[in-house]
């Protein structure tokens, strides 16, 4: 900048114009000339010849020699997708379109305030860049179409049936037989029910996808599953013996022996598998057209949110008329709040497993078992001298509640922290990547 004043000094016009000719002439082009002998004739004087002669010569000075190096340090600071995709290559590489990137990007924390420091405005249009900035082979493959939206199959539909048609079959047949027989109807309906959800679990919207760390996982929570269920047929019963110094005999399969049943609820639940199947296909299908259509992470939870507890509270309306018919069939109590309590806590579960949160359901399972397995336990052990305080809680929940108050609280207070849970894990677009074919 050290010749910048000596372009034009001030000076006489040479002319009687309003127009100074030498400024039309550097205009004309020969003032290109003028700068350029001027910026490089004038040398700092405090600057040696050969210094100065040193750094017209090199490489960053040269304009023909640095022009390769200084725009690739600015490429490198002006670029910041390129390291977002040196650190997420295999996801990139792999993926078959800019939406499985997306969905991988959100899993690893990255949001649309993310996506603004890249100069995107959302993480879906930074997943279209990466995606199409990933090196192909030479033969250009044709443009992935939007995964579709999974619709409803006949298979499925007719196996979500089965749970509660062998479960109504079983009840029948308690109530037909008596002694030996009624043992041998009982041990053969549980096997035939538990056959009969298996099979209703691997295929349709709650089936969870082979080989993926979800279904490596479900036989810990189907354990905790069958726990929940059995206490639901036997449990208040048992509590109810214990409290009174019993039991005195094992359950013969009535709702009037010395371990009386409740089969109302798992008559309900299981006639519930159809529902909580259409209701999870529902979601399923919604959630999958709104992530193909949404352009931003926020706009897609603000959709799903509503969508899930729309779903959630249509499951429980279903539920509630099961549980009424099922207890005008039998003959006995309904039992609402336990029937919804534990069917919501059935149903989220089964959710977030399908959709890759299989250890928060393994956590809220195991903990609403292990209540009910503490009440009775804790009764038993309040019998010996001097523990009788420990059995203070149970009996006081029994005398305001009833013996259904137990498994009530306990699922209640796990369905609605999975509830919570799911609001915030089902409506991430993670959540809903396809993982493969659905079958």
């Amino acid at each position: 900048m050290t010749g910048l004043g000596e372009l034009d000094p001030p000076g006489t016009p040479g002319s009687t114009g309003a127009w100074d000719t030498r400024s039309e002439e550097w205009l004309a082009g020969d003032g290109d000339a003028d700068l350029a002998d001027e910026t490089e004739s004038p040398r700092d004087p405090g600057v040696p010849a050969e210094a100065d002669a040193a750094a017209r010569t090199s490489p960053a000075a040269d304009p023909e020699d640095g022009k390769d190096r200084r725009p690739a340090a600015r490429r490198g600071a002006a670029d910041p997708v390129k390291s977002l995709m040196h650190r997420h290559r295999e996801l990139c590489e792999r993926a078959v379109d800019p939406l499985e990137i997306a969905a991988g990007l959100e899993a690893h924390g990255v949001t649309d305030r993310t996506a603004a420091r890249f100069r995107h405005r959302d993480v879906f249009s930074l997943a279209e860049e990466m995606y199409a900035r990933v090196p192909r082979d030479a033969e250009p493959r044709p443009r992935p179409t939007p995964a579709a939206a999974p619709r409803a199959r006949a298979d499925w539909a007719l196996l979500a049936l089965l749970p509660g048609v062998l479960c109504a079959a079983t009840v029948a047949g308690l109530h037909l037989t008596h002694g030996r027989t009624r043992f041998f109807v009982a041990a053969g309906g549980v096997l035939a029910v538990s056959i009969g959800v298996r099979a209703a679990f691997r295929r349709g919207p709650l089936a969870v996808p082979p080989g993926t760390h979800a279904w490596r996982s479900t036989a810990h929570t189907r354990a905790w599953t069958w726990w929940l269920l059995a206490y639901a047929l036997l449990g208040d019963g048992l509590l109810g013996a214990v409290l009174a110094g019993g039991p005195d005999d094992l359950p013969n399969g009535t709702t009037d022996g010395p371990w009386p049943l409740t089969a109302a609820p798992v008559l309900a639940l299981t006639l519930a598998c159809a529902p909580a199947a259409w209701s999870a296909h529902l979601f399923a299908a919604y959630a999958r057209r709104r992530l193909a259509a949404s352009r931003g992470l926020e706009e897609f939870s603000a959709a799903v949110q509503p969508l899930l507890l729309g779903t959630f509270a249509l499951f429980l309306c279903a539920l509630a008329a099961l549980a009424a018919l099922s207890g005008t069939a039998l003959d006995e109590p309904a039992l609402y709040p336990e029937t919804l309590a534990l069917g919501a806590l059935l149903l989220l579960a089964r959710l977030l497993t399908v959709h890759h949160q299989p250890h928060t359901a393994f956590l809220a399972l195991a903990a609403a078992a292990g209540a009910e397995a503490l009440a009775p336990g804790l009764v038993l052990i309040g019998h010996l001298p001097g523990c009788s305080f420990l059995a203070v809680a149970v009996q006081t929940l029994v005398d305001h509640w009833g013996a259904g108050g137990v498994p009530t609280l306990a699922c209640a207070a796990a369905a609605l922290t999975l509830l919570w849970h799911a609001t915030r894990a089902l409506s991430r677009a993670s959540a809903h990547a396809p993982t493969g074919e659905q079958t």
